[in-house]
């Protein structure tokens, strides 16, 4: 088991003793080793059991739990828990903004024990008077499920790439001489996916179980020469001709793209030649600046921004200007140490309620670069976010909008707000707006990705790095631009050091 998962198991357990009414420092121990669990660097797997004990979060009782979680992939303890509670209640725990102090009151008070019943009860305006709760609340309780079944059976493709690559693996193992592809919105790289749809060639006589997973898988099979064909006909949508790549298939604007551009204009994986918007454990980060700085030299980066979280960030560990002058101490020397590899001192600046950045401007202009992004009082109207965000774009400190909406993909639609004025806010004040590359996020989305090229706007594929590993995900970032016809010259990190800089500075 990855340690993300061996988190999730410890945060289950804790929330389950506390849905009971379980002692709340037993729950608590276990919600505590499930944070620590998820900011560790090495692989629990990979780790002497006999070290266990010393993991931080992880004291004498819970290590017999965590060594049968890693041995066994199983925690009997959990089990016993989940025995005691109904799989609704489970359902309503995943519910945002309810924790399992309020799923206990609407469980054991109103004898709720599923989602929908909990809908009924909203719309019956049950939950107004229950303790803690109130029409706001309520409210909101109600729009989370409507969010939740409404993309119910809806999976991000980072969450189906693994089955698809398995599946071409498993036919190449046992039919060597057979055609295998992905098709429909798994080829077009869409960011979200319905089903898995693979064509085959038809000297493939058995298909491998995928009667597990979650999601529907389609296999359909043809002849070898109707094989091409087949792989078109069910991701083109028969919306554009076969000239174009399969990202942009399914895009109303994939004919007039063409008139202007050519397929090779396209970003691709291998034009990026740096990676801006990364953390370190200066502030949430898994991985210290100098590993996080050797890995991306290493896969052939020539520049590496990191942008930890500012003073405002609290839960996230965010810097103070003495922590700040400390990093860049730092960055100094490991720039000797690495040249011509390049660290550009950067942060991850909060945008305030007033739209203003939470430094003052002697610590500004001690930076090369600054994302602004909002991280708190996510609940606005399109007027408010939208002057919020074109506040922060005219201090011209800032350099890069930051996951523009704040949306989470199937989990938390982002604030509204007028991509246009906020994209020609970022035209008139020299501002790159960021395609957040984090699967989860993807955020600018792809379909504004044509209006910032019109108005001359240019995005940064970030990966937002909490860990080396999330550079990784870089890819799917690509993957999103290519769907919106982002061109390599448009592309803010694919311009050389040289060239960056001077957009930097100027």
């Amino acid at each position: 088991m990855e340690n993300k998962e061996i988190a999730s198991v410890f945060k289950l357990v804790g929330q389950i003793m506390e849905l009971h009414g379980e002692n709340k420092f037993k729950a608590r121990s276990y919600a505590n080793a499930s944070f620590q669990i998820g900011r560790l660097s090495e692989p629990i797997r990979e780790m002497d059991p006999g070290a266990f004990e010393h993991i931080p979060g992880i004291g004498k009782n819970l290590v017999p739990k965590l060594l049968e979680l890693v041995q066994t992939g199983q925690m009997t303890y959990l089990t016993d828990w989940l025995e005691k509670t109904p799989d609704g209640v489970l359902e309503i725990l995943k519910i945002k903004g309810l924790g399992p102090s309020k799923v206990r009151l609407i469980w054991q008070e109103m004898g709720i024990e599923s989602v929908g019943e909990l809908l009924y009860a909203c719309h019956e305006n049950r939950l107004i008077d229950l303790k803690g709760f109130g029409e706001k609340t309520q409210l909101q309780v109600q729009e989370a499920i409507e969010f939740m079944l409404q993309n119910r059976d809806r999976f991000l493709y980072a969450s189906i790439e693994p089955l698809m690559l398995e599946i071409k693996q498993w036919v190449g193992e046992h039919y060597p001489d057979a055609l295998v592809s992905e098709t429909g919105g798994m080829l077009r790289r869409d960011l979200i996916v319905e089903s898995l749809e693979m064509v085959i060639s038809e000297d493939v006589e058995s298909f491998p179980d995928t009667s597990m997973n979650k999601i529907d898988v389609h296999f359909h099979r043809v002849s070898k020469a109707s094989f091409e064909d087949e792989v078109f006909k069910r991701s083109g949508e028969g919306t554009v001709d076969e000239g174009l790549v399969p990202e942009m298939r399914n895009v109303p604007w994939a004919k007039e793209w063409k008139l202007q551009y050519s397929n090779e204009e396209l970003i691709a994986d291998a034009d990026l030649k740096g990676c801006l918007h990364n953390h370190s454990t200066y502030s949430d980060g898994m991985h210290s600046l100098e590993v996080m700085a050797t890995h991306l030299r290493d896969l052939g980066y020539a520049y590496f921004g990191i942008c930890d979280h500012s003073k405002t960030a609290v839960y996230a560990n965010g810097l103070h200007a003495d922590r700040i002058e400390q990093q860049h101490t730092e960055i100094e020397s490991l720039n000797a140490q690495l040249g011509p590899f390049r660290i550009l001192k950067g942060i991850e600046s909060d945008i305030l309620m007033d739209g203003s950045l939470d430094y003052e401007e002697d610590v500004l202009k001690s930076f090369d670069l600054i994302v602004a992004s909002v991280h708190s009082v996510l609940k606005m109207d399109e007027a408010t976010a939208t002057k919020r965000l074109i506040t922060a774009l005219e201090n011209p400190y800032t350099k890069i909008l930051g996951h523009p909406t704040g949306r989470l993909l199937l989990s938390r639609p982002g604030y509204p707000i007028d991509h246009k004025k906020v994209i020609d806010a970022c035209a008139a004040n020299g501002v790159a707006v960021e395609l957040n590359a984090n699967p989860m996020r993807l955020d600018i989305d792809y379909t504004w990705i044509p209006y910032c090229m019109e108005k001359g706007v240019m995005v940064s594929i970030n990966p937002d790095a909490h860990r080396k590993e999330g550079v990784d995900h870089m890819r799917y970032g690509v993957m999103a631009a290519r769907k919106g016809g982002l061109v390599k010259e448009m592309t803010l990190n694919a311009l050389s050091l040289e060239d960056l800089l001077a957009w930097l500075q100027r």
